[in-house]
């Protein structure tokens, strides 16, 4: 095979497992909302938009332990098994660190969600859900620490069988705790939030048996230098940045979902139809992030430039090919893709409105997640943080709320500015892509260098 079709190969491998994991994380959101919609109305409402808040906090979390990719598929690359060993422990306790703050901003979900004038009935039943679902905090975190060490080491097995294991759990926790099933009391949308924080918890430790064999060697014997403040706070000099990219990114979609509600209820579930769509699509660049951060951190690790590079090649070009034929579609049949979420006429005419503009975005939301990938895997990790300052929040969501209420142009307007902070995004990432490649590629070490003794100063033997 030439080094081209390898590349796609490697790609592939890694790509689809992270894929199937993303979606069946996913999944099991899906069954949560399918079951309370069984329930009534204000419950369905109140879990998504806790979920939706809590969600916010819990991408920063997930966004610092990113750091583990470009550390980890490095070591992997240079075969160096004590670093990966050190960076795996160091991610378990920054996620066990991490769960402090992101609690700490769940619990005033009452207060804030008040402010942001959200409906009275939902409101209590999104604070109670944001409130059980700290319990499951530390596992999630953990878990995630664990799934970036795997990933980075090409080892997914493990990781989809727990994720399989995972969803039944919660489906089963789902029918008992919501519907009091077996004797337990119907708990509605806390049952949910509890079915959920159990599944967490049930995940993390179902991973360590599936695995065990495999994260033994980086977990036993714990590291001395595991807690060592010099590693950490590197470690976090990498994450906090992807943390605080991830919140804006995940945040802005949030913003535009509240803004929505102001507009009306055919007007905000039209707008989830579509933005559900999206989501799914995402997927598969996403995956392909993820694959390319591993591979070209790798082939940074290994000392092999031209490779790294090749690789940031093959994962762009597979981004943006998918993503232009998913374009096509929400372009040429968005009516029929909204009559898969509903039969409300009303609901049809608004995604059917914003399902084409979802085909706008859909290339420029390959091209900047797929970048996002690549810079991770050479450790560059502020400047997209400040690209995505500037693109959503300073560019796109003030024209969209320019267009959707000063122009008056409603839901399709909050999508233009969406399309406008992506297409921004977008091409200076890529662009920023190509110039950092272009410059000498090293291997990113957060530990502290050895104190060199001076050649002097070292006795003759025997003395």
């Amino acid at each position: 095979m030439s080094p081209w079709r390898q590349e796609v190969a490697a790609q592939l491998r890694l790509a689809i497992p992270v894929v199937v994991i993303q979606v069946g994380l996913m999944l099991m959101g899906v069954v949560d909302t399918m079951m309370m919609g069984r329930v009534s109305p204000t419950h369905m409402a109140g879990v998504s938009i806790g979920h939706t808040y809590s969600f916010v906090f819990l991408a920063f979390g997930l966004g610092v332990l990113q750091a583990l990719d470009p550390i980890v598929s490095q070591a992997f690359g240079a075969r160096d098994e004590e670093a990966i060993s050190r960076a795996t422990q160091r991610g378990i306790v920054l996620a066990v660190l991490l769960s402090l703050p992101v609690a700490l901003l769940m619990v005033p979900a009452r207060w804030a969600l008040e402010l942001m004038r959200q409906d009275p009935s939902h409101v209590p039943v999104a604070a109670d859900y944001c409130r059980i679902m700290i319990v499951g905090l530390p596992a999630f975190l953990i878990f995630v620490a664990l799934r970036q060490t795997l990933q980075a080491q090409h080892r997914m097995r493990s990781l989809l069988f727990t994720i399989v294991c995972a969803n039944v759990i919660n489906a089963l926790l789902d029918w008992v705790l919501i519907f009091g099933n077996l004797g337990f009391p119907a708990l509605g949308a806390t049952g949910c939030a509890w079915a959920t924080s159990i599944s967490r918890w049930v995940q993390v430790f179902a991973l360590l048996v599936f695995a065990w064999p495999l994260l033994r060697p980086h977990l036993v014997p714990v590291v001395r230098a595991v807690l060592a403040p010099g590693p950490l706070l590197r470690m976090l000099r990498l994450g906090v940045p992807i943390g605080v990219q991830f919140t804006l990114e995940i945040g802005a979609f949030s913003v535009v979902s509240i803004l929505m509600g102001s507009l009306g209820s055919s007007k905000a579930a039209g707008h989830n139809v579509a933005l559900n769509l999206a989501s799914l699509t995402f997927m598969v660049p996403l995956g392909l992030s993820m694959a390319a951060s591993v591979r070209v951190g790798n082939e940074v690790g290994r000392g092999a430039a031209d490779s790294a590079r090749r690789a940031a090649r093959v994962a762009l070009v597979g981004g943006i090919a998918f993503m232009a034929c998913t374009s096509a579609m929400f372009l040429i049949v968005p009516g029929p893709l909204a009559r898969i979420y509903t039969d409300e006429a009303a609901v049809i005419a608004v995604a059917a409105a914003l399902i084409p503009l979802a085909g706008v975005f859909q290339v420029f939301d390959g091209i900047q997640v797929v970048s996002g990938g690549v810079l991770r895997g050479v450790a560059e990790t502020r400047f997209p943080m400040l690209v995505h300052l500037v693109g959503f929040w300073l560019f796109g969501i003030p024209l969209g709320c320019y267009l959707a209420f000063a122009r008056e142009g409603g839901p399709r307007g909050l999508w233009w500015g969406l399309v406008a902070g992506l297409a921004a995004v977008a091409s200076v990432l890529i662009v920023r892509v190509r110039v950092r490649l272009s410059r000498a590629l090293k291997r990113v070490r957060i530990d502290d260098e050895p104190k060199r003794v001076p050649a002097d100063s070292v006795g003759e033997p025997g003395t």
